[in-house]
């Protein structure tokens, strides 16, 4: 028969059963965060087209320091999982990532048959497109659409995350001409084609300025576009893979850009 307890076993006693409990409850907890981070969970991802080649007209050279500060802003504010951003030059997004914290992932978009460097300032590095993630890029691809109407490339870009989740972005054509709108078109069926490759692999988000109304998602991808914004409505579109309630969409003002900034959380 075994001894009653004094009062200091029971105390200890007590001690060690709320600890195998805590660590239970630790346990279940982890689980639980892993499986909701391996199956998509929430997601925010922040679109912008920054004009910061210095050769647009949406462009000035006296703002170049507003851009990047109203960008960091947006950014810190929404604190987005991923940003997509259009018409970049590589050093300001570098310094766009380095100042928030985030991954960067960018490519290189030709003009008239070679790269751009960036003016007003020079030392900009070459225009292109990005991605910026909080996790960190474990692959990243990019590719031209086949066709274009005016001297810009156009092209997209794929980075896939630690997390297994693939954020794309691309800029199309413009569609102010007959030949335009038909280039549109072509890379809108292209891009179509890349997004569903990498939705059959797993997660996909895409951000990016299409110049179109019409959405350039693959079957299984949502649509967001920017039809509340004040500038340019409805030609950024936000697509995705993450199955979840509607999402929530904000338009952000820009005061340096010709596009809104959106905001799009699943």
């Amino acid at each position: 028969m075994r001894a009653p307890l004094t009062p200091l076993g029971k105390a200890l006693l007590l001690v060690v059963v709320l600890a195998a409990i805590g660590a239970t409850l630790l346990a279940v907890s982890s689980s639980f965060s892993s499986s909701s981070s391996s199956s998509g969970g929430s997601f925010t991802l922040l679109q912008m087209n920054l004009c910061l080649s210095g050769r647009a007209g949406c462009y000035s050279a006296d703002t170049h320091d507003a851009v990047l500060n109203e960008a960091t802003r947006v950014i810190d504010d929404h604190a987005p999982d991923a940003v997509t951003v259009n018409e970049a030059c590589r050093r300001d997004v570098a310094d766009l990532a380095r100042r928030t914290g985030y991954e960067l992932s960018f490519a290189t978009v030709d003009y008239g048959g070679a790269p751009l460097s960036c003016i007003d300032p020079r030392g900009r590095g070459l225009f292109g497109i990005a991605v910026l993630t909080k996790d960190e890029v474990r692959t990243s691809q990019h590719g031209a659409f086949t066709v274009r109407a005016d001297p810009e490339e156009r092209r997209w870009l794929c980075a896939t995350t630690d997390a297994d989740i693939s954020v794309c972005t691309a800029h199309l054509s413009t569609r102010r001409s007959s030949g335009e709108r038909v280039d549109n078109d072509v890379q809108c069926r292209q891009l179509r084609h890349v997004l569903a490759q990498r939705a059959a692999l797993g997660t996909t988000l895409f951000g990016g300025d299409l110049n179109r109304q019409d959405s350039c998602a693959p079957a299984g991808m949502w649509t967001v576009r920017d039809t509340a914004a004040s500038q340019s409505p409805g030609l950024q579109h936000v697509y995705g893979t993450i199955a979840l309630d509607a999402p929530s969409v904000w338009v952000a003002d820009a005061n340096y850009t010709d596009h809104d900034f959106l905001v799009v959380r699943r």
